[in-house]
């Protein structure tokens, strides 16, 4: 059962209709990369989808899972993502969205951390006319660390919702969640995280910053963050900013030579670099950066 999760009618979906389920045990202390692509089609066009990771003890480990279509279907994509990361091991976790803009994208995301567990998620949400994502970490351990990435763009109509939550149990534990994103068009993004000091996590800090770039003057941008506390001497900070691009940043790259589509790429490249940097696979790293032209220009 999912703690939080989208609406019980999608749980029960992908609990009982699924019709693609994977166990992924990494009990190696060998670092392990997996990867699960899916391609959406006329032929597989709708996906429901249940993956539970399972990091053993001692194990480091990359799981990379994407999600793409064919730009004349219509996909319909409804997964949950769960993962347990024992004592001392290390997960990344990467998921890739890049259906088009005709598609629907739902995704729930729970894990669990044990003593000194770390868990490093990046979340690529460039996808779907509608794109919803329910993202909740329990931070149990005694020096667990849960780290969130996300890059988003949303372009024309699209819809993006995010709602991430961080629970913090153990002592000296720490939740990191970075969101950086553009709009364009009349898109829509809708930000919800929240950081929660529950009892007896002594010394825990939790870390949250939502920037968005407002590419238009018809795209929307609301974020609401949050800090709940039930525990002294915890450390919280969030902070959240959206706007248009500085006319000075635009103005020296134009000088330049460059046209005003390039100098607003180059923009928000610059602002999901410090993320994209930390995704090691250079091939994916470098679809991304094709991904982020494309829906840019």
């Amino acid at each position: 059962e999912l703690k939080y999760g989208l609406v019980d009618f999608l749980t029960k979906q992908v609990n009982e209709n699924s019709n693609f389920k994977a166990n992924l045990i990494i009990d190696s202390k060998t670092n392990k990369d997996i990867k699960v692509d899916f391609k959406f089609d006329k032929k597989n066009s709708d996906l429901v989808d249940a993956i539970n990771i399972v990091a053993n003890e001692g194990t480091k480990s990359t799981v990379v899972i994407k999600y793409d279509s064919d730009e004349d279907v219509k996909a319909y994509h409804n997964g949950i993502i769960k993962a347990n990361i024992g004592k001392e091991s290390v997960l990344n976790v990467v998921v890739v969205n890049f259906l088009n803009k005709k598609s629907t994208n739902l995704l729930s995301i729970e894990n669990t951390l044990e003593d000194d567990a770390r868990i490093n998620y990046y979340i690529i949400d460039f996808g779907g006319k509608i794109s919803i994502t329910n993202y909740y970490s329990n931070i149990k351990g005694k020096n667990a660390d849960s780290r969130l990435n996300t890059l988003y763009i949303g372009s024309d109509e699209q819809l993006i919702d995010l709602n991430y939550i961080g629970e913090l149990y153990g002592e000296k534990s720490n939740v990191n969640i970075e969101v950086q994103g553009a709009l364009k068009g009349k898109a829509r993004k809708h930000f919800k995280g929240t950081i929660d000091f529950k009892r007896g996590c002594k010394k825990a800090v939790g870390n949250e910053n939502e920037n968005c770039i407002l590419l238009s003057d018809t795209a929307k941008s609301l974020a609401l963050p949050m800090l709940l506390c039930s525990e002294e001497d915890v450390e919280g900070n969030h902070s959240t900013s959206s706007g248009k691009v500085a006319e000075k940043e635009l103005f020296y790259i134009m000088s330049r030579g460059f046209e005003l589509k390039d100098a607003l790429k180059l923009l928000v490249r610059a602002k999901f670099n410090k993320i994209l940097e930390e995704i090691k696979d250079e091939e994916l790293r470098n679809e991304i950066l094709e991904q982020i032209d494309k829906r840019i220009d």
